[in-house]
């Protein structure tokens, strides 16, 4: 699994270079447009497990052209639009569902997960793609990158080697607290170099409380989609990323961390 995970890593890593230093901001916001569409679709196979195809319905439908919408509008740099499509999304859910309601009372979950996802998924995502177009985006972009992905690995390899004490058993049982703790340092650490030789006009202070506050809200968001995978007895969210399970899998912390460092890059730093 380890080595699948590196092999996985080392295909991947040139695209993600390609992409964010090369790509311009046209097309990282239509590959930011197809994870949202996967990383959705393996949201709502997990959520609507007990449902049979219901993710395949015109409720989650409704969420992938509207998950798609709100990138757009990102990238057209339009907050209001994006307000404007959740409202949307919203009530024409609600539409679909009033003449279901009858024969299936549970209806009214199935829009509550969808609206969920919606939040979950691309409103977070499209944070990825104000910051890339703002000031200093591909310089941001690879500062919250190289935070997430190292926390990823310091708390891989500190709870595989020196985990003792659980982090939150009855959400995800291999998780540690030295794991956790080792993510962390390794967020700080690789985080203040990156400070250090790419933004050094930034003020320190602030930016290490940005490192630690990106780490964590990346691994509450680990956690916050395990959750749905321990509710929808699912050990990865998928399977097109050998090694690391689905989209989903890749991008929980990041999902998390990126109004993280949208709030410290427009507001803060």
């Amino acid at each position: 699994m380890n080595l699948k995970r590196w092999i996985t890593g080392l295909v991947v890593l040139p695209f993600l270079f390609l992409l964010v230093s090369r790509g311009g901001r046209f097309l990282f916001a239509i590959v930011i447009i197809i994870i949202c569409i996967l990383a959705l679709w393996e949201y709502f196979r997990i959520v609507f497990y007990a449902r049979g195809e219901a993710h395949q319905g015109a409720i989650p439908a409704c969420g992938y052209i509207t998950g798609a919408s709100i990138i757009w509008a990102a990238y057209m740099h339009s907050f209001e639009m994006i307000i404007i499509l959740i409202a949307l999304n919203l009530l024409i859910c609600a539409l679909i569902s009033l003449p279901r309601f009858k024969a299936d009372p549970s209806v009214s979950e199935v829009v509550a997960k969808q609206v969920l996802g919606i939040v979950y998924i691309p409103l977070f995502l499209s944070c990825l793609v104000f910051i890339r177009n703002g000031s200093g985006g591909v310089t941001w972009i690879y500062f919250l990158l190289f935070i997430v992905f190292s926390g990823d690995v310091g708390a891989y390899h500190c709870g595989t080697y020196f985990g003792r004490h659980k982090l939150c058993p009855a959400v995800s049982p291999g998780k540690t607290v030295e794991g956790s703790i080792g993510g962390l340092a390794l967020n700080l650490g690789v985080g203040a170099l990156f400070k250090h030789f790419f933004l050094p006009i930034l003020p320190w202070g602030l930016s290490l409380v940005f490192c630690i506050a990106a780490g964590v809200a990346g691994q509450v968001g680990d956690l916050f989609e395990s959750q749905f995978k321990r509710v929808g007895h699912k050990k990865d969210s998928g399977a097109l990323l050998p090694g690391h399970g689905g989209i989903l899998d890749r991008i929980d912390a990041l999902l998390f961390a990126a109004p993280v460092a949208y709030f410290f890059k427009v507001y803060i730093l």
